[in-house]
């Protein structure tokens, strides 16, 4: 939907304001941002890359011109002090412009970053095995025998229409949803860690740092380090002030950074997040991607952010709907291209493929899947022969200048297509070998 909508703005002439997260959206869609920093707006004709671009450029100007006022400031102070009390209309002047220098001295820039660094217990070599997992709600099927064994280290991401079953299936994960059948097994080192989409529990007249404290006093870090929970709760932007107010008194976006503290600091070694980055601001969102990107657990989201997506998680399930789930090798983008480049399905041939897909069978290879496989073979030694003829012009100095930029362009595609291709390929050979 958000894509339909995306496709929709860049169409019509209409002129479009809004607030948002969605940092592909605005990447996609805006031709000029707005941003309010530190009490000031400041206007960037150009989409979020170039925003990105010269929000840098404008931070490095502000350090420059911070570091002159510093200087001019000390030599002006020393002037100061060097007078004699007898002062002139003019040295009157310069005495109101120190002030005004001094002020411009001082001003520090609050950057605030969110440090994450909570430690994690070790991983077992079992971590969670899903054995034919059934699960319908009256007609409506959720999952239909599937299994999956997971392995140390993965970054899953979950997509798929909303109704088809991604929260319940997370849900069931953490035994917070009986199963109808089939069965989980959890290794023994296993400690997950939920953040819902329902938030925090609020109780009446909890303070913020009461959240915290039920967890402990003091919370241990990386390399055997402990800090206090007011600590902690600093490293997530609440300073000591906002550490007392009512947690019924925080913004959406607040109680949403609260939440995920109280999720972390419960040293998790399998992490499992439904919607982390609604109302996160963008500069919570890129330290918690930098946190996830480090982290060494188990990991699965459900996130319609398509950036957060596509940064943090290596492969996907699919929730098709009707109890289908399929295992995609790749991130969101990977997926999109490869949806984008699937041959539509004959009309005759659709509900014959629907049935083949309810009942999956090991070691076989639908119709589509096979004629599939024998076009990527196909177009994958064609990619291949095209990469090696670009690659040889290149090596042989017989690129003209002025083409350059085109066929490294070139090249770039030809490679991302293989890749896609390539993966797609091995997904079904793996299927065939059962």
């Amino acid at each position: 939907m958000i894509e339909w909508l995306e496709a929709f703005f860049s169409r019509e002439k209409i002129t479009l304001f809004m607030v948002t997260h969605d940092r592909y959206f605005l990447e996609r869609v805006c031709n000029e941002i707005i941003e309010l920093d530190n009490g000031q707006l400041y206007k960037y004709k150009g989409n979020y890359s170039y925003y990105l671009q010269n929000k840098e450029e404008r931070k490095a100007l502000e350090a420059t011109n911070l570091s002159k006022a510093k200087s001019l400031y000390k030599k002006e102070l020393d002037w100061m002090r060097r007078q004699p009390k007898a002062r002139t209309t003019k040295s009157k002047s310069r005495i109101d412009d120190f002030f005004e220098i001094k002020q411009k001295a001082h001003q520090r820039r609050k950057e605030h970053e969110v440090q994450l660094e909570i430690n994690m217990e070790r991983l077992g070599s079992k971590i969670v095995e899903l054995h034919k997992l059934k699960k319908s709600f009256d007609e409506k099927v959720i999952l239909d025998g599937f299994d999956y064994v997971f392995k140390k280290g993965e970054r899953i991401g979950i997509i798929g229409k909303n109704g088809t079953g991604k929260s319940s299936f997370l849900n069931i994960l953490t035994k917070q949803l009986p199963l109808d059948g089939g069965k989980i097994v959890v290794g023994e080192t296993v400690k997950f860690g939920y953040y819902t989409q329902k938030g925090i529990n609020i109780k009446e007249g909890q303070k913020v740092i009461e959240v915290i404290k039920e967890f402990g006093e003091e919370i241990p870090l990386t390399k055997g380090r402990r800090i206090s929970a007011a600590q902690l709760l600093e490293r997530f932007l609440f300073d000591r002030k906002k550490q007392y107010d009512f947690v019924e008194k925080l913004s959406g976006g607040e109680q949403k950074r609260l939440y995920l503290c109280a999720v972390l600091i419960q040293n998790p070694n399998f992490l499992i997040l439904d919607e982390p980055t609604n109302d996160l601001d963008v500069v919570t969102l890129n330290v918690l991607e930098n946190f996830l990107l480090d982290y060494p657990g188990n990991l699965m989201v459900v996130s319609h952010d398509r950036y957060f997506m596509d940064k943090i998680v290596d492969s996907l399930f699919v929730f098709r709907g009707n109890g289908v789930v399929e295992n995609f090798p790749g991130n969101y983008s990977d997926f999109r291209a490869y949806e984008d480049s699937k041959t539509p399905e004959p009309k005759t041939e659709k509900k014959e493929a629907v049935k083949r897909e309810k009942t999956p069978q090991k070691g076989k290879l639908s119709y589509n899947e096979k004629r599939e496989f024998g076009v990527l073979e196909i177009d994958i030694e064609k990619l291949q022969k095209k990469k090696e003829q670009i690659e040889a012009q290149f090596a042989n100095g017989e690129v003209a200048s002025e083409d350059i930029n085109d066929k490294s362009l070139e090249l770039q595609q030809i490679i991302e297509d293989l890749e896609t291709k390539e993966e797609r390929w091995f997904e079904l050979s793996m299927k065939m070998e059962g």
